[in-house]
Order: C-alpha cells, then sequence, then structure tokens
C-alpha cells in the first residue's frame, strides 16, 4: 500500500503539517499492513445456505472479512483481518452449531475453501450441507394434575403458543418457551413455580418432542411494599423526606392482593410514565422456605424532577423556510402529589417566500409562535389513570402553495387558541387509551394590511379517542413486531359537525441481522352533514372542464374546514417524493391572497387562453385517506443506517372515496444517524411517473382529467423528486 503516504503528503502541502499529522493519526497511521507470509480475508461466503442467511452465520465466525473505510477501502483506519487456518477450523464447528440451534439438526459444514484472489489475499468459502429441517411434533406437560382447570388451560395455551406444532426447531424459542410457560404459573399467584425442560429428537422422522416438568408451588399474595432507592437526605434530585404515598397509589399493589407477574410489570411501567425515575425495579422477596406471602421491593433511580430546556431548530422544505427558538420547563412533582407541569415557548420567523423550489432572499419576515403548557395527574381517578390539560396558543402562516414564486403579495395566518382535557391509561405494557375533550379556535388575519376580506372564523369542538396497541421490541428503532393505532372524533360544533377516523398498522419483520421489513398502511375518512358538498361540486366541474366560481363563499368556508378537519398527504412522515400536502385534491384558493384574489379568479379558468395550473392550483385536502410504505433499513456501520423504500397515497375530496387507482407511487433511499432521540434522518424520493394516475400518464393534463391528482411542486425544474429530512424514523 503505497497511496497512503502519498494522501499524507498532498495533505501536508495544503494545511498546516501539525493538523496533516494529527489527520493522520486519526486515520490509525493512514494505512494498514498485512505481515510478510500472510494473507488478507477479502470476504467470506458461505454456499448450500438455502434456508439460513449467509450474513446471519458469517456475523458468528471468528474468521471474517478486512472492514473497508467508508465501504470503499481496505486498510485505512481499520486492520486488515488475516486468515488463520486454525481459526477457520473452529469456525466450522461454529458454523455447524450454528445451523443446529436454528433447526438443522443434522447439517454438516463440509468444506472451506480458501481461494487466493491476489498475492496476500483470499477468499473464504465454507460449503454446508443443511439436510433437512427437524420440527416441533409435540409438547407434553407434567406435574400439574392437581392444579385447577383454568390454570392447566392457562399452561396448555401458553405452550401451545411458544411452541407451535409444525415449525422448525428453534433454540433460541426453546428457551424462551421455558419462561413463557413458567409465566403462565407466576401470572397466576404461583410465585415458587419451577419448570424442567428437555427435549428429544427422531432424527428419521425429522422431529423434536418437549417436556415440560413443573413444581407449581403454593399460591402466594403480595405483602408488605417498600422503596429503595429514593432519597430522605435531599443529597440527590429528589426533595428530602420523599413522600412515596403517590408512588404507592401508582404501584396499586395491596396487601393480600393474589401474587402475579404481570401485575407487577404493569406497576413497574406505571412508575416509569411519572417519568421521575430512569429506571424501575420491583423484586419480590421469595423466602425459603416458601412463605404465603411475598414482600415486594421496589428498587428506582431518580432522574431529575425539573429541567429547563434550551435549544431552536430550522425547517426548510418545498413550502416555506423557519428558523425558531426554543424554551421550556418542566417539573415533575408541581405542588406534591408528582404532578408533571411543562410549558414550551417556541418563538420563530418565516423566511418569506424562500423554499427549497424557491431558493432567493425573502422579502417578507412573517413572526410566529406556538405555546403549549402541559398539567398531568396521576392517580387522576384511580391508581393507573392520569388526568391531563393541555392549552395552546399559536400564531403562524398559513401556506400551502409548494412553489410560493407565485405569491407576491398578502399572507392569511390564524390566531389558534385550543385546549384538550381528559384522561390516558396504559393497560399493561402494550395497549394504551387517551380520552379527551378538545375545543379549538381558528381566528384569520391578514399578514399585510389589505383592503380583501379574510376567511371566516372557525370553531371546532370535539371529543376524541385515541387508542394504541404497541408491541414492537424497541418504539425508537423497531426490528420487530407490530403496532396498531386509532384516531376516532366526533365533531359537535356549529363550524363543523362530523365522524373522523384515522387507523394505522406498522409491521416491522427481520430479515437478517441489521435488515428490517418496515411496513405501514393507513386510512382516514371524514363523514360530515354540513360541510364538503360545495368543494365536492367544484370538484366535479373541473373535471368536466366546466369554470367553476372560486369567489364562492361558501365553497371558500368548505375548503376552510377541510383545511382544518381533512386529511393532506406527502411530506416526510408519508409520501416522500411530494411536498408537504403535496398528494391530493388541488384547487383556486383566493382566500389565502386576498391581495390578488381578483386577478387569480381571471387566470384561473382551466379553459382559459394561458391557463396554467402551476400558477393557479393549491392543496386543498380530502374527505377519504389511504397511504402505504414498504421500507428495507440497514444498519450499515455504528450509528450509520440507509433505507430503500416505495411510498403510495391518495387523498380525494369525495367521502369513502378510496381510490386504490390513483397511487400516487413515490421511491428512494435515504441515511440515517441515530441518536438518543432518535436517529436524524434525510430521504429523496422520486415520483415514479406511470405510477401517479394509471392510465393518465400525461402530468400536464392531470388537472382536467381528474383534479384530486393536482400539480404538485418539483424539487428540480425537470425532476419530479422531493427531500424529506427530520428527526425519527419515517413510521
Amino acid at each position: 500500500m503505497r497511496s497512503a503516504p502519498s494522501l499524507a503528503l498532498v495533505l501536508g502541502a495544503a494545511l498546516p503539517e501539525r493538523l496533516a499529522l494529527v489527520l493522520c493519526a486519526s486515520m490509525a497511521g493512514c494505512a494498514a499492513s498485512i505481515p510478510p507470509g500472510r494473507s488478507s480475508v477479502d470476504s467470506v461466503g458461505i454456499s448450500g445456505d438455502a434456508k439460513i442467511a449467509s450474513d446471519d452465520v458469517t456475523d458468528r465466525l471468528a474468521t471474517s472479512a478486512s472492514p473497508k473505510f467508508l465501504g470503499l477501502f481496505r486498510g485505512i483506519v481499520y486492520d486488515y483481518a488475516i486468515y488463520d487456518a486454525a481459526v477457520l477450523q473452529r469456525d466450522m464447528a461454529r458454523v455447524e452449531r450454528y445451523y443446529r440451534g436454528e433447526g438443522f439438526l443434522e447439517a454438516h459444514a463440509r468444506v472451506a475453501r480458501v481461494i487466493s484472489v491476489k498475492d496476500g489475499h483470499v477468499r473464504v468459502q465454507i460449503v454446508v450441507d443443511e439436510g433437512p429441517p427437524t420440527l416441533d411434533r409435540d409438547v407434553r406437560l407434567e406435574g400439574i394434575d392437581g392444579l385447577p382447570a383454568d390454570d392447566k388451560a392457562a399452561l396448555r395455551t401458553a405452550a401451545d403458543s411458544a411452541i407451535p406444532r409444525g415449525h422448525r426447531f428453534d433454540e433460541d424459542g426453546y428457551k424462551a418457551a421455558q419462561a413463557a410457560v413458567l409465566r403462565a404459573l407466576t401470572d397466576r399467584g404461583y410465585a415458587y413455580a419451577t419448570v424442567q425442560a428437555s427435549a428429544t429428537a427422531d432424527l428419521g422422522a425429522h422431529a423434536i418432542d418437549y417436556v415440560f416438568t413443573f413444581d407449581p408451588g403454593i399460591q402466594a399474595v403480595f405483602g408488605s411494599l417498600s422503596f429503595k432507592g429514593l432519597d430522605p437526605d435531599g443529597a440527590g434530585p429528589l426533595p428530602p423526606v420523599v413522600d412515596d404515598a403517590p408512588l404507592r397509589r401508582t404501584v396499586h399493589i395491596h396487601e393480600g392482593k393474589p401474587y402475579s407477574t404481570a401485575e407487577i410489570d404493569a406497576s413497574t411501567q406505571a412508575l416509569l410514565d411519572l417519568e421521575i425515575f430512569s429506571a424501575v425495579h420491583i423484586v419480590p422477596t421469595l423466602s425459603n422456605p416458601p412463605s404465603r406471602v411475598v414482600p415486594l421491593v421496589v428498587e428506582v433511580q431518580p432522574s431529575s424532577l425539573r429541567a429547563l430546556k434550551v435549544g431552536g431548530g430550522l425547517e426548510f422544505d418545498a413550502i416555506k423556510t423557519e428558523v425558531h427558538a426554543l424554551i421550556g420547563w418542566e417539573d415533575h412533582d408541581l405542588l406534591g402529589g408528582l404532578r408533571d407541569f411543562s410549558i414550551d415557548f417556541k418563538p420563530g420567523v418565516v423566511l418569506y417566500p424562500t423554499a427549497v423550489g424557491n431558493f432567493v432572499a425573502p422579502d417578507q419576515l412573517l413572526p410566529e409562535e406556538r405555546t403549549r403548557v402541559q398539567l398531568r395527574v396521576p392517580a387522576f381517578i384511580e391508581a393507573r389513570t392520569t388526568g391531563f390539560i393541555r392549552p395552546e396558543f399559536n400564531v403562524y402562516p398559513l401556506l400551502v402553495e409548494p412553489n410560493s414564486a407565485n405569491i407576491h403579495s398578502n399572507v392569511v395566518g390564524y390566531v389558534e387558541p385550543k385546549v384538550s382535557a381528559g384522561i390516558e391509561r396504559r393497560f399493561g405494557k402494550h395497549f394504551f387509551a387517551s380520552l379527551a375533550q378538545n375545543l379549538q379556535g381558528e381566528d384569520p388575519f391578514a399578514y399585510t394590511p389589505s383592503s380583501q376580506p379574510v376567511p371566516q372564523d372557525i370553531l371546532l369542538w370535539y371529543p376524541q379517542l385515541i387508542t394504541r396497541l404497541d408491541f414492537r421490541d424497541d418504539p425508537v428503532h423497531p426490528h420487530s413486531g407490530f403496532y396498531l393505532s386509532n384516531d376516532f372524533q366526533v365533531a359537535l360544533g356549529a363550524t363543523a359537525r362530523d365522524i373522523r377516523i384515522a387507523p394505522e398498522a406498522r409491521g416491522y419483520i427481520p430479515l437478517a441481522r441489521g435488515v428490517t421489513l418496515g411496513v405501514r398502511g393507513a386510512l382516514g375518512f371524514v363523514l360530515s352533514p354540513n360541510y364538503g358538498k360545495y368543494l365536492q361540486a367544484d370538484v366535479e366541474q373541473h373535471y368536466a372542464a366546466i369554470p367553476s366560481a372560486p369567489n364562492d363563499l361558501r365553497l371558500d368556508k368548505d375548503i376552510e374546514t377541510v383545511y382544518f378537519r381533512g386529511f393532506f398527504s406527502g411530506g416526510p412522515t408519508s409520501n416522500r417524493g411530494f411536498p408537504l400536502r403535496g398528494v391530493g385534491p388541488y384547487g383556486t384558493v383566493p382566500f389565502l391572497n386576498p391581495a390578488t384574489a381578483t386577478n387569480q379568479v381571471a387566470v384561473c379558468d382551466p379553459n382559459a387562453r394561458g391557463y396554467d395550473p402551476a400558477d393557479c392550483l393549491l392543496p386543498i385536502g380530502g374527505l377519504t385517506l389511504w397511504e402505504s410504505t414498504i421500507e428495507v433499513r440497514f444498519d450499515v456501520s455504528g450509528p450509520l443506517g440507509v433505507a430503500v423504500f416505495c411510498d403510495a397515497s391518495d387523498v380525494s375530496a369525495f367521502v369513502t372515496n378510496l381510490r386504490f387507482d390513483h397511487p400516487h407511487v413515490s421511491c428512494g433511499s435515504g441515511v440515517r444517524y441515530a441518536t438518543p432521540v432518535g436517529p436524524i434522518r434525510l430521504d429523496i424520493g422520486y415520483r415514479i411517473p406511470p405510477l401517479q394516475v394509471l392510465g393518465q400518464p400525461d402530468e400536464s393534463h392531470a388537472y382536467h382529467a381528474d383534479p384530486s391528482n393536482g400539480l404538485p411542486g418539483r424539487l428540480v425544474t425537470s425532476i419530479p423528486m422531493a427531500l424529506a429530512f427530520g428527526i425519527g424514523e419515517s413510521f
């Protein structure tokens, strides 16, 4: 390797000598070397692996390929992996051991081929004969004859779920099954229960049988409850002489109550939800000889009760450029009783009309602010229910135009007071529900004084039920499991009377170590008797190429109400090939720019000469939505990851109008960098031209052929794509 010294010389010529030396040292001497007479391993492969992914096998071997710096260069930054015949021989046994743990009890690693690639470099190929898989056949439970029928049934259900008949033997699953059947007893009061497991393979039949032998012990009840880790001296983050009464209410485990590990888990989660502990462990004190009364020790690690938040942020997308500051305060023990109080104030300014597709100097600075206050009261109605109230006061410009260069004067803004009050509760570890009453006002104004009228006031009053079922292995970086949610609202005010339903499902499947397949599907429906019909009539008129009356106040009211109650698609957490709100019905919306309303009406007749949809059409939302995503995520190295994805979605102005022939497909890829609060994510999505409106590939006439397709803005004039940037996975 003689290229590395020349690299150092180039750096030395361009940079101070000290800096060049630092750079060279940070790259581990710039280059590694292969010892004389030895060889570097360029790759390790497995052949014959029909059922097991090669990466899953090679990840467990001591013989590994030399790592590449930036995925391109070997011997730079990282040392070479040196071939060792003795290590490879031991790896052959490791391969067989791994296959047997995966259900291939007759697998053999037949031969290891070491192929010379070039001088000092080899490629290792291990040939495997997997053999037939061994399948789960029978599960027998012993030692349970004296148990009540309900307990026997619970054990049988747990065993059948943990070891499904006909599935391939899995050593890890076998160990997990022991814990699952034992848990079926400890959940039902048998605190001292034990289980012994054995498995017998029938290689002739390629089957395996299991026996679980139980010693249930006595049924127990909970005893006294004590805390360990609180700070009675006040030396740590908690105040002196901590009142543990609210903690006991949250735990909600009383002496004499039947023992249950499920109840212990629920109490642990309830304490963590208070957000005053970084760790919680509830440890049963199991005596010898067994006692029917089991005391509990709650071991906690306190975190700070109060915190000051100071920060800022930047938003730069196809809609707007905005900068803001963040000032916040949180107190987890307001006036005692572990009441959680927080306030967040986010002042900012929109640099108008600067945006991704309109990179010009701003000619207006539009001030905005968002203020949010929250008070949460634990054990509000009963031990596990939390009451909350969340008032907000926001002032912001309403910007929906992906190409804001077409708007040169006034911008409509809204003063938005709103409040949400209700209760929330977690049921076990996986189910969460929140029931709230919401009151929301929208008072429009003109950022620049204008004689043109602004939109009408909006007043929304609606109860809301949010439910979530979460079986993901990790909420921040999921690799397996599923997540279901629904947002159900019923608007009862004079402005809007409707039923709004928005279910969503997510699933995660591990394809290999560090490779995850994620799928997402979402629906949205708004059913309303008092708005939407004028919007739908306008869409139908455009479909027939009949000029509509965009200055009709009833249509304006419909569009404005749908904006706050309807659905949009497109953006970083939706369809990433489109700008925010880029998928859905488009139309002329004069009230969003009153100063140019007269001129807009004159030029935005679809039959007028010189009609240009890009100058006239704005996203107006709809009453029916569907979205779907498929994404494959790869963990590359350390915190770095990449993903490839395809998104599809549609929004219709009509009720229960799921148009799957309007897929609006965008595909792309992105990079992720893991942080404690979630990955920093940058995605680029490209709109697939034939897969926007099936049968209508001509985008220039999309509005006439299908007004709900619209004409979203482009990242670059000739390339239909968009950038999506954010913190956290897209789903």
